[in-house]
């Protein structure tokens, strides 16, 4: 069982960066991948950052177009996603997900159905 908690979400305005960070509660943390997903106003959810856990390696969504940056503390259970150069189409309820894996799983889980655990979501309002 993970129980996850996002923060660090706000009202900013365009051009601006931010950093998102998850914190999950139970046992195991590093035994399972973490997505971040948002949802826009009036859109589905959306895949946009996803770890692997065979390498590490970060798959992100064409929506960050460079600007994202996915990280992860297994010591601390946190995850973290940092969006530079904002935009008002990023605004957003980002949501962080977890999938327990086994070791050496090599495929990235963008899709939000792969995933139990959710954390409850951290508003980001970008102004232009």
């Amino acid at each position: 069982q993970v129980r996850l908690i996002e923060s660090g979400g706000e009202s900013v305005q365009a051009g601006h960066s931010l950093k998102l960070s998850c914190i999950a509660s139970g046992r195991a943390f590093e035994t399972y991948v973490m997505g971040w997903f948002r949802r826009a106003p009036g859109k589905e959810r959306e895949f946009v950052a996803v770890d692997r856990r065979s390498d590490g390696n970060v798959k992100y969504a064409d929506l960050c177009k460079g600007r994202c940056t996915f990280s992860r503390d297994n010591a601390k259970n946190m995850v973290y996603l940092q969006i530079d150069d904002l935009e008002p189409e990023d605004t957003a309820v980002y949501s962080c997900a977890a999938k327990s894996v086994y070791e050496g799983n090599f495929f990235y889980h963008t899709e939000e159905e792969d995933y139990g655990y959710w954390g409850q979501g951290s508003q980001v309002t970008v102004s232009s």
